[in-house]
């Protein structure tokens, strides 16, 4: 059941209610006439009384006039009674409350001086109809919406040009907003037709549109293997890095729901081209949506390894460890992540060791974000540290590695973290004797 949201634009006392009073003051929604006081509806569902908890159940989340809800469960009544104190409940969460032992009115926390239930009939009836013109109204958008996308389906078929465009710019719009024009375009072959428009000729408007429209879709295994064909990446990669930001956006979406979980061909997918226009994209932080959405198809690309030095040739290394400090715990996991399966590369851990900024931009992460950066940071030290112990080892240790390894070793992390801090704090340590280490480090007060 959704949750609704009690509107506190108009109370209305819960015992007796007036319903042509309640339908004058708007609490259905004004406009009168409607519903009758019986609550049901003459519409082309005949004069049949729409089931109450069905259309709650259908209905998107709305305010509902505070009358409507149950004090006890806040979610709209159905059988609504009200007790001697004047305060109406739905009549099984009041009966529970009696069941537990109470003898008063759970909102005024008054004694009940009698412990009848009178049914609510006016008030019910008015939920009924109030409910019946909001359900009413949602079918009739709903059978409008469907129409329209059938209707904008068979143009697509005969137009081209920019007529093309506006239709697939208003289907953009709609499946943006509706679940029912979403599965419409589905149950009608929408899909197919959609990805045809994607070909060598395709202009860069059209091509816009259309991947605006697919990102919102629900693709079966036979839609992504024919948009994943080597032409259209390619076209979707050359429109991701002339695009808006918002086309760059659903680009890098729809690609990333095209590979995931899939076994692609790396090749096919990952090319130069796309891993230049994702750095471009995760460097823009004045959209934090194309960040994110940058992030995790890097990740997706990366974590096939065939890829990795691809990436680190484009150099992304020291631009990613340039965009560490500022950004949020999402981000800075998705980036450490996306080190960490480079650095698993020979190529990549010379990278990182070249960059200036890698070890302390890197260290000053330990401890201070979540513990599954902590554990990220760690690795990326490990693996550079331990390519090239002499040179980094020292660096990390200016930068203040042992403190944040105490600091690691002494608090409540897993053991795995632990024990590589440990680790890492030997192999720190093989340069310098104790005295040197202790003193460079500037740890004698932590010792004792």
């Amino acid at each position: 059941m959704p949750m609704y949201q009690p509107s506190s634009r108009r109370e209305v006392d819960s015992q007796v209610l007036d319903l042509e009073t309640a339908v004058k003051d708007g609490v259905l929604g004004g406009g009168g006439g409607g519903g009758g006081g019986c609550g049901v509806i003459a519409t082309g569902f005949g004069s049949e009384k729409l089931d109450l908890k069905l259309m709650i159940e259908e209905l998107e989340p709305m305010d509902v006039p505070m009358v409507f809800i149950c004090p006890i469960s806040l979610e709209p009544m159905h059988d609504p009674v009200t007790l001697c104190t004047g305060q109406t409940y739905e009549r099984s969460n009041i009966l529970k409350w009696f069941s537990l032992g109470h003898c008063t009115c759970p909102t005024t926390m008054q004694e009940l001086w009698d412990d009848s239930m009178t049914p609510n009939k006016t008030l019910q009836q008015l939920i009924h109809s109030w409910f019946s013109q909001k359900y009413l109204a949602m079918k009739k958008r709903s059978e409008d919406v469907q129409g329209r996308v059938k209707e904008i389906l068979e143009n697509l078929k005969k137009i081209k040009g920019q007529a093309r465009v506006q239709a697939l710019k208003e289907l953009r719009q709609v499946v943006q907003v509706h679940g029912t024009a979403k599965k419409t375009v589905v149950e009608n072959g929408g899909i197919g037709l959609i990805s045809s428009l994607l070909g060598p000729f395709t202009t860069h408007a059209v091509g816009c549109e259309v991947i605006g429209v697919l990102v919102y879709l629900n693709l079966d295994l036979n839609s992504m293997s024919d948009l994943l064909q080597p032409a259209k990446i390619s076209l979707m990669v050359d429109i991701l890095n002339e695009g808006s930001i918002e086309t760059k956006i659903n680009c890098t979406r729809l690609i990333g729901m095209l590979i995931e979980g899939t076994d692609f061909a790396s090749q096919n997918v990952a090319s130069l081209s796309l891993l230049v226009g994702l750095l471009r994209l995760v460097k823009d932080k004045k959209h934090p949506n194309g960040v994110v959405a940058g992030l995790n198809l890097l990740k997706t690309i990366c974590s096939h390894e065939p890829v990795r030095n691809s990436f680190v040739n484009v150099g992304a290394v020291p631009q990613l460890v340039e965009l560490i400090p500022g950004m949020n715990n999402e981000c800075l996991e998705l980036v450490l992540h996306i080190l960490e399966l480079l650095s698993s590369t020979p190529e990549g851990r010379l990278a990182l060791k070249d960059c200036p900024s890698t070890i302390p931009n890197v260290v000053k992460l330990l401890m201070k974000a979540s513990e599954n950066c902590t554990q990220l940071a760690l690795s990326i030290l490990w693996s550079i540290c331990k390519f090239a112990p002499e040179e980094c080892a020292s660096l990390a240790v200016d930068a203040g590695l042992a403190a944040k390894l105490l600091l690691v070793i002494q608090s409540g992390c897993n053991p795995v973290l632990k024990q590589r801090s440990a680790e890492l704090l030997k192999l720190c340590s093989l340069n310098y004797t104790t005295t040197i280490f202790i003193s460079k480090c500037k740890l004698t007060r932590t010792i004792q």
